[in-house]
């Protein structure tokens, strides 16, 4: 209300309390791999929301029978992709998620 000075102070979430990865210091999101498969070498990941928009996005090509993320948070993480897709139609699948594959692979 306006001429008060009363203030409430609340505290921050500790980051084991976050629920977002990327805000986690604490344990590194990972997820066993695939089975054998091509792997791919992405740039820009940053949490388990990160993870799950490229493994859904990978998913969604034809011949894919499974892709898994291998977070590596603000590195270069690995994506493992099982089935018969062509290469480029992951790489593009995996830009059009907002990501990028790195050089190489």
């Amino acid at each position: 209300m306006c001429g008060t000075n009363t203030r409430t102070e609340l505290p921050l979430a500790t980051p084991e309390q976050s629920g977002c990865g990327c805000c986690s210091t604490g344990a590194q999101t990972t997820a066993p791999p695939a089975a054998d498969g091509p792997v791919y070498s992405i740039e820009g990941l940053t949490c388990g929301h990160c993870v799950q928009t490229v493994e859904k996005a990978v998913a969604s090509v034809d011949g894919v029978e499974s892709a898994t993320v291998e977070l590596v948070a603000r590195g270069t993480s690995r994506l493992t992709v099982a089935g018969n897709a062509s290469a480029d139609a992951v790489r593009d699948a995996v830009t059009g998620a907002g990501y990028s594959v790195a050089p190489g692979r």
